[in-house]
């Protein structure tokens, strides 16, 4: 399986997402045998949901499957516990992330389930969210669930 070739549909998403000034994270379900089912990115900011993370807008998109555990996520970035719920709750059978350097993420509770991930660690990937935190802090910090720090007098 080509995963770059995969990653190269959400990282279509994660750009329209940074261009529309939300936070750039993209996704996208494929069959096993690399057919698209869905993709999607991060729309928090744009329709002032917080549970529109990219993965669920890519999961949502795809449609109901009768069968996850052939399925591939994609996704720009190493997902959050929410996201790593959804792939658990419906045993998701792999993950390709194209980059956990500015979000870790939780890849030993998805490996513990079974899950079998593939990490990229895609320059572009990492480039373009390290932007973004750098533009907007506090969107950041609010999408990943952590206060941001105090400002320094």
């Amino acid at each position: 399986m080509n995963y770059a070739k995969l990653l190269a549909v959400a990282m279509n998403e994660a750009r329209i997402g940074f261009e529309e000034g939300g936070v750039p994270v993209g996704a996208a379900l494929f069959a096993a045998d690399g057919r698209l089912l869905g993709s999607g990115r991060n729309r928090r900011v744009q329709d002032g949901d917080p549970s529109l993370h990219g993965e669920t807008d890519a999961f949502r998109k795809a449609g109901r499957q009768t069968d996850y555990r052939d399925k591939i996520l994609v996704t720009t970035l190493a997902p959050c516990w929410y996201c790593s719920g959804l792939i658990r709750q419906f045993n998701i059978g792999t993950v390709v992330i194209g980059e956990s350097a500015n979000f870790a993420g939780h890849p030993d509770w998805l490996r513990e389930a079974g899950v079998k991930l593939v990490e990229l660690n895609d320059p572009e990937c990492i480039a373009l969210m390290r932007r973004f935190i750098e533009r907007s802090p506090t969107i950041w910090y609010e999408d990943i669930g952590v206060p941001p720090a105090p400002s320094m007098p």
